[in-house]
């Protein structure tokens, strides 16, 4: 399986309709779904499709048609990021009429080859589950987990500070996570998942 970290914007034309295809981390996805409303309110529609993992490690697929006719849009549009194995991400497309009527055909076509353009533009990089680690430790130990975070890649995610000791939730591939412990287990004071 494979993943986006940015966003990745394509521009077609099929009969003069023009699709313009937004591939998005799915963590994104609302709040592009809701820029694309409003900076294209003349677009007669947006269709989309999603691919996520939830927590019990199954993929999660939805698609809209947006008005279009039913599975001329969305389906044809969530068969390429699954041929493609793309989870957490999310393809958007707005299409403004040319005028031609594309039928039901040209119209799955035309959205599967927007979608695939928008695919093809993309850095694919292999999906690894993250999951978030919460600890605490006192100050004394904060430069030395620092420099172990920041050399094995891990993001903090929140941090807090008391008169004794400072507690992150840091999140990372479970790889990362086990290495970190197994490097600094002994400066943590307490921890959970």
């Amino acid at each position: 399986m494979f993943t986006i970290r940015e966003t990745v914007f394509i521009e077609t034309v099929e009969k003069r309709s023009k699709f313009l295809s937004y591939l998005v981390p799915y963590s994104l996805f609302e709040t592009e779904h809701q820029r694309l409303r409003h900076e294209h309110p003349k677009a007669n529609h947006i269709v989309h499709a999603f691919r996520y993992i939830n927590e019990y490690q199954q993929a999660v697929e939805g698609s809209s048609d947006d008005g279009e006719p039913r599975g001329c849009a969305g389906i044809p549009t969530l068969n390429v990021l699954r041929g493609a194995e793309l989870v957490e991400c999310a393809l958007l497309t707005v299409r403004y009429f040319g005028g031609i009527k594309l039928g039901t055909g040209g119209m799955a076509r035309a959205y599967g080859s927007a979608a695939r353009a928008a695919v093809e533009s993309a850095t694919l990089i292999p999906y690894r589950k993250e999951r978030t680690f919460t600890f605490r430790s006192p100050y004394l130990y904060q430069r030395q987990i620092d420099y172990r975070l920041k050399e094995l890649g891990i993001r903090v995610l929140d941090r807090n500070f008391d008169s004794v000791e400072f507690g992150y939730t840091i999140l990372g591939t479970g790889e990362q996570i086990d290495t970190f412990l197994s490097k600094t287990g002994r400066l943590i004071k307490s921890q959970s998942s």
